[in-house]
């Protein structure tokens, strides 16, 4: 048997060599044609940048994910009823068809652990937790009716970041620079920086590029210490030497993309020349020591800290120095238990300088065309979990507030039921949220498509509605 299958491969790899001996040296090019033609479709730099398809009010975007999702009951959705049924069962038709992620459905309710104030001319209602975020509230655009199909972190975290709850697909991020490309080269056109207890539950995938090529995946950096790991150079090995071995590396890349044309040789050149360009530029773009006291003030920013708030400063650095995307991931908020203290915790480390973010980008002129994004994966139930101080994951409604870019400022945008249980006005569906903020950035969500395994995919799927309302 293993003589045969031997036999086989040596018959296969013989006439595999045919083939590239009849390709290479015969003259008629076919492989170097094909390959000519790859790299004359394709724009000459894939960062390049790039028209939408039509006239886009968002230029680039900072996504502040909060990993963990964040009780909307606390923070954005108040519900005096839940107040009042405190301690006693749910409806029974409440329940009707309802899954829960850990806990028993015929738990308790648990009223809100905060109260609730009115800000701002436009009277948005939010938590007494976010006192900064209301000093800003005439500027933000709050989404009260969110609604997805995932109720654990891993599934729901992809489902926001990539419009699918199975791995492999490309991340929104991604999509934005394959669309867009990106003004400066260099430093990455998708940026990604974490703080809180871990890394997101989706891990690499919620900032990856699917099966787009590898130069759009999110690159992380970090807010002390060297931005990228291995960023400087070891010992012993001078600018010039390394300039020489990029040099030799880049000339053996160009020969191999010539004769095979794969896209993936293209992105490797593009990485090492990146990095290179990004030793000389990123350690200067992220020292936030040189803003002014002030500024570091507003925001709660430390340099050589590694925090949310820095992580903040650093993102309208990036996106002031043409960076496309910008995602800041803070893993922190999944309380099952401990929610009063918790959300009290998390809160005290994340609203002084979302709302700094905000009042920065709008006081150097960059919020109007900057879209920032607020929210985790799903919400928490108005149910009890963890005794009496925690909630479990809840999809059928959360959530999200957004700023600038094209979002109506000022406006609240629907509502839930007397528990905060069901959405009642306005769905708004991720699917949905992914049409609107792709058609802030100037594209048709049903045309960004890449033809893969024979399909045209996209970040929607075969799902998604603009959601006009939310549209300044």
């Amino acid at each position: 048997m293993r003589t045969t299958i031997q036999a086989d491969l040596l018959r296969e790899y013989g006439l595999y060599r045919t083939r590239r001996w009849f390709f290479r040296e015969c003259g008629v090019g076919m492989a170097s044609l094909a390959a000519t033609s790859m790299m004359q479709s394709a724009p000459a730099d894939p960062l390049g940048v790039k028209r939408p398809h039509h006239s886009a009010k968002a230029k680039r975007v900072i996504y502040l994910f909060m990993g963990g999702a964040p009780s909307h009951l606390e923070l954005f959705d108040n519900k005096p009823e839940l107040t009042k049924w405190d301690g006693k069962l749910p409806p029974a038709d409440l329940l009707k068809g309802y899954r829960a992620a850990f806990i028993n459905p015929n738990s308790t309710l648990l009223g809100p652990k905060y109260g609730f104030k009115k800000y701002g001319a436009c009277g948005a209602e939010m938590g007494e937790l976010l006192p900064h975020l209301g000093a800003v509230a005439d500027d933000l655009t709050i989404v009260k009716s969110m609604k997805t199909d995932a109720f654990n972190h891993a599934p729901g975290q992809i489902l926001m970041s990539t419009g699918s709850q199975i791995f492999g697909r490309p991340s929104f991020g991604a999509w934005t620079v394959y669309g867009l490309g990106t003004e400066n080269q260099n430093v990455p056109g998708y940026v990604v920086m974490q703080s809180g207890a871990k890394g997101p539950s989706g891990g690499l995938s919620n900032f990856g590029c699917g099966f787009l090529p590898t130069v759009y995946q999110g690159v992380p950096f970090r807010s002390a210490g060297d931005p990228v790991l291995f960023l400087s150079n070891p010992k012993g090995i001078s600018d010039a030497t390394q300039r020489d071995t990029l040099d030799v590396l880049k000339q053996l890349n160009e020969e191999r993309l010539a004769e095979v044309g794969d896209p993936e040789i293209a992105s490797r050149i593009n990485s090492f020349e990146l990095a290179y360009r990004m030793q000389k530029t990123a350690p200067e773009l992220m020292d936030i020591s040189r803003e002014p006291k002030h500024i570091l003030d507003m925001y709660g920013a430390k340099p050589g800290e590694a925090s949310f708030a820095n992580n903040c400063l650093l993102a309208r650095r990036l996106i002031e120095s043409g960076v496309r995307f910008v995602q800041l991931f803070h893993e922190a908020w999944d309380h099952h238990g401990g929610l009063k203290n918790g959300l009290k915790e998390q809160c005290s480390q994340t609203d002084q300088s979302c709302a700094a973010l905000v009042r920065d980008l709008k006081q150097r002129g960059l919020l109007e065309d900057t879209l920032v994004i607020w929210g985790g994966e799903f919400g928490r139930t108005p149910m009890v979990q963890g005794g009496n101080d925690g909630r479990d994951h809840h999809p059928n409604a959360f959530s999200m507030w957004f700023a600038g870019g094209g979002m109506k400022p000022g406006l609240t945008l629907g509502a839930t039921d007397e528990f905060g249980f069901n959405v009642t006005e306005d769905p708004v569906h991720v699917h949905d949220l992914h049409a609107t903020l792709l058609h802030l950035l100037g594209f048709d969500h049903t045309k960004l498509a890449v033809k893969f395994q024979g399909l045209d995919m996209r970040l929607t799927n075969v799902h998604g509605e603009l959601v006009d309302k939310l549209l300044a």
